[in-house]
């Protein structure tokens, strides 16, 4: 598998100090170099290119009505070649789990800053390696606007095995492999979750004969879960069974994705018996990642930090 390491100056010239939870952390390995891997060894499945060059830009300022970061922050696009980006945290605090952080952007884009450095930088505090995937955007002509697209959850089906076939070599334990997302991407991590028993794409090497479950899923303020003209899961999500424990976390103002969405999969988990935990936050709205604030939203990662722990996956454990 290609190894790429990239050194980035603007990273280090550009460097922002995150606040939450009462510390103050530097962004994810500000000084070093992260690892960066390709997610499949050729081309991606169906994947035809044709998009343009990979960009990163600024996101638009909105208000606050729609979301709680209203300045603009650094986004990804025009995405053909996945990539995982690995942070591990400090050695004396490693505690042998790794998530997957899917970024949001409604399958347009990646909200790369926002819902994938600065998440990065908070699972290393609590002494978790961080892997942000850089999935497959915007949409393709095939991927219909308003509809989840397909071809990132193959991505991340893919990365789910990679990462699990080469913990070893990364310090991470095989059965403490977890998924985070955020609006779109919490769709994708609920997806992952939830379709460990069917592969998206068909099988290319020895990697796809790896599981590709994760050990637990945190969609949050997640999108595309609830029918949009029933009180009921969306058709194309399924709950079967061995689906891991699920935590989500939502504002009940949001208005891009409102909170129906967390709440109907909520209810779908208990009815299938899936162990689940749901945190509803009034007048918080949507895109508030993981950044200190004075609201109670700000609170969730503290709330999960707790159900990770008491799932047994921030205490110390052997790498076999």
């Amino acid at each position: 598998m290609p190894r790429i390491e990239i050194a980035s100056l603007a990273r280090c010239l550009g460097v922002v100090v995150l606040h939450f939870l009462g510390q103050t952390l530097l962004p994810v390995n500000a000084a070093d170099n992260p690892l960066v891997v390709q997610v499949w060894t050729g081309n991606a499945p169906n994947e035809n290119g044709g998009i343009g060059d990979e960009k990163t830009r600024m996101s638009p300022g909105l208000d606050r009505k729609q979301v709680e970061v209203t300045e603009p922050t650094k986004l990804i696009t025009n995405v053909t070649r996945p990539t995982l980006t690995i942070y591990p945290p400090p050695e004396d605090k490693n505690t042998g789990t790794a998530i997957l952080i899917c970024p949001g952007g409604g399958y347009w884009d990646l909200y790369w800053q926002l819902e994938g450095e600065e998440v990065a930088a908070w699972l290393n505090s609590i002494g978790v390696t961080g892997i942000i995937l850089k999935y497959r955007v915007p949409r393709r002509p095939d991927e219909p606007k308003g509809e989840p697209a397909r071809r990132p959850l193959q991505d991340a089906q893919r990365a789910v095995r990679l990462v699990r076939s080469r913990a070893a070599d990364w310090g991470i334990h095989p059965a403490r492999i977890g998924i985070v997302g955020f609006s779109a991407g919490g769709h994708l991590a609920l997806a992952t979750a939830t379709s460990f028993d069917k592969d998206s794409y068909e099988a290319i090497d020895a990697i796809d004969q790896v599981s590709s479950r994760p050990n637990f899923a945190i969609p949050v303020y997640s999108g595309y879960l609830k029918a949009k003209d029933k009180d009921e899961i969306a058709p194309g999500l399924r709950i079967p069974e061995g689906t891991p424990p699920i935590f989500l976390a939502h504002g009940g103002a949001d208005i891009i994705s409102p909170p129906e969405h967390s709440v109907f999969m909520y209810l779908a988990l208990k009815r299938a018996g899936i162990p689940a935990e749901l945190h509803i936050y009034a007048t918080a709205t949507h895109d508030f990642g993981v950044r200190k604030s004075d609201h109670p939203y700000a609170t969730w990662t503290t709330a999960c930090e707790n159900w990770l722990r008491y799932q047994g996956f921030l205490n110390s454990a052997s790498r076999e």
